[in-house]
């Protein structure tokens, strides 16, 4: 249970922050008893925990944005007779733009399901990505010129943004570090890029931690933690990750990414020396 509550801890620590949650829900196998992963499952079901987070903290764009969608899909007219979300509306859009950035986590998800789950899991895999996509996403917030908003996203972006959330299915890489830098790229500011990587991760993250728990219950014997200890490490992730949001949406607004790159690379040398020196197995 102790183990599980630790987890728990790191997923709501590291979920939001650009240094890739399933990393270090990865690397701390390492210390658990036995040295053992916690496994792709288990981290797929704790992250239900930090997106239910983005949910509360979020609840009342995310109800703008879907009755938008809504009531703009259907139509729905006003008294006067008049559509009462035209389709050029923001939040409307901002709806399909999430539906349509979902789609390549999910293809490739279910097309790579058995590497997600064994190679990418490696820790040579892990260390080479934390400094590789550290050092991206430094670039990104030198060269960005963050000037645009979440109002001015467009298919085109909202496609990159989804493509660059699906790099995320490989430990290390980290889901908010792959948007927020591919928004920078774009010129969005940190903000605004931050935000939209939050909102695109409901779908993915509550349809993969969904997938993983029905089949988690179908054969429980599998995994490393029982359904109470999982349960208990969701309700951690959930309480730390809701705090992590707010502190992180505040640091944005004045503080760089250069603590964060600095510190994915720092990580990703220690695993790789190490690995080398034959300390941890990958």
């Amino acid at each position: 249970m102790i183990e599980a509550l630790v987890l728990g801890l790191i997923q709501g620590l590291t979920e939001f922050i650009p240094v890739s949650s399933s990393a270090h829900l990865r690397i701390a196998g390492i210390f658990l008893e036995g040295g053992k992963d916690p496994g792709a499952a288990f981290t797929a079901i704790i992250q239900l925990g930090t997106e239910t987070a983005v949910l509360v903290y979020f609840w009342k764009d995310i109800v703008r944005i879907v009755r938008a969608f809504f009531l703009g899909l259907f139509k729905v007219k006003g008294a006067d007779g008049a559509v009462r979300v035209p389709r050029t509306d923001h939040d409307y859009r901002l709806g399909w733009l999430i539906i349509i950035g979902s789609l390549p986590i999910v293809i490739l998800g279910v097309l790579l399901q058995n590497l997600i789950e064994d190679q990418f899991r490696s820790l040579w895999v892990v260390a080479v990505n934390l400094i590789v996509f550290g050092v991206l996403l430094g670039i990104a917030d030198l060269v960005g010129r963050k000037r645009k908003t979440i109002d001015q996203l467009n298919a085109r972006d909202g496609v990159i943004f989804g493509l660059a959330q699906a790099l995320a299915l490989i430990p290390g890489v980290s889901r908010s570090g792959g948007t927020i830098g591919a928004g920078l790229v774009l010129g969005y500011t940190r903000a605004a890029a931050a935000r939209y990587s939050f909102l695109l991760a409901i779908p993915a993250v509550w349809g993969s931690g969904l997938y993983e728990l029905v089949k988690t219950v179908r054969d429980p014997g599998t995994e490393l933690f029982s359904g109470v200890e999982t349960f208990a490490a969701t309700v951690v992730a959930f309480v730390v990750g809701l705090v992590v949001i707010a502190f992180f949406l505040r640091y944005l607004n004045r503080g760089s990414f250069l603590p964060f790159v600095a510190y994915r690379i720092v990580l990703g040398l220690l695993l790789i020396g190490l690995l080398l020196a034959g300390v941890v197995q990958p």
